[in-house]
């Protein structure tokens, strides 16, 4: 799903990156740089079959790490054996902050020990039924649950975990929690949690704590949310809305 990693790479550069790149199988790439904005590098990398990551693209990716501050996995990536094999393989090694939302969480919950043997901060992005996954149980939908289960999480495998929904709650592995307020329900639309891994990714390469950058990160994407559902109304809102106001 290129637009998600087009959302992604344009909300970063939107709440601050100085440079963004954004990774694509080989074959892909000149369409996402069509779909992309001019100012998004994009690093063409090796492919399956049938178009999606390979796990060979591991190695130019460890080669590079050094070349960024943080790095963002998920949006858009797909469910292909090789290539959740691949997304499991960077949660675990890569060196760098990393923010793991979409099918990278699917990729992490067929095994959620790697976070205890990361070798970088982690922070995960799960809406209800992804949290759901990892955890290996049903959340029930109410505050003082999402909270608890949110903390719980964050507090057994050392990382901020940003829990979407209605009253997002972040949480992290030293017990803060926060709850926050803003946002509405036209932001329950495609592409909106993809802006908002942007732009937290963004706000971590900025060199904020993870939990700030995660607590900034959804504060804002709601504020931007309640400003164009002003504009374009709740019902006709777009994730482009988003980082555009």
């Amino acid at each position: 799903m290129l637009g998600a990693a087009a959302l992604c790479s344009r909300a970063a550069m939107r709440w601050g990156a100085g440079l963004v790149t954004a990774a694509v199988p080989k074959s892909l790439n000149l369409t996402l740089q069509k779909k992309i904005a001019h100012v998004v590098m994009t690093m063409p990398l090796p492919q399956t079959s049938q178009g999606f990551f390979s796990f060979q693209a591991y190695a130019p990716l460890r080669k590079v790490w050094d070349r960024f501050d943080v790095v963002a996995i998920g949006p858009g990536i797909g469910r292909d054996a090789s290539t959740l094999k691949l997304a499991r393989q960077v949660i675990l090694e890569c060196p760098k902050p990393l923010v793991v939302d979409a099918d990278a969480l699917f990729a992490l919950a067929q095994d959620i020990h790697l976070l205890g043997k990361a070798k970088g901060k982690r922070l995960l992005t799960p809406h209800a039924g992804e949290m759901a996954r990892l955890a290996g149980h049903p959340i029930l939908d109410k505050d003082n649950v999402r909270r608890k289960e949110a903390s719980c999480f964050a507090l057994c495998h050392g990382c901020v975990v940003v829990l979407k929904g209605h009253h997002t709650v972040v949480a992290s592995s030293d017990g803060k929690i926060y709850v926050n307020r803003t946002g509405n329900v036209g932001m329950a639309t495609a592409g909106s949690g993809d802006v908002l891994c942007g732009m937290i990714t963004a706000f971590l390469g900025q060199g904020m704590s993870a939990f700030d950058a995660a607590r900034y990160g959804v504060y804002y994407h709601g504020k931007a949310g309640d400003r164009a559902a002003k504009k374009h109304g709740k019902l006709g809102m777009i994730a482009t809305d988003l980082y555009e106001f």
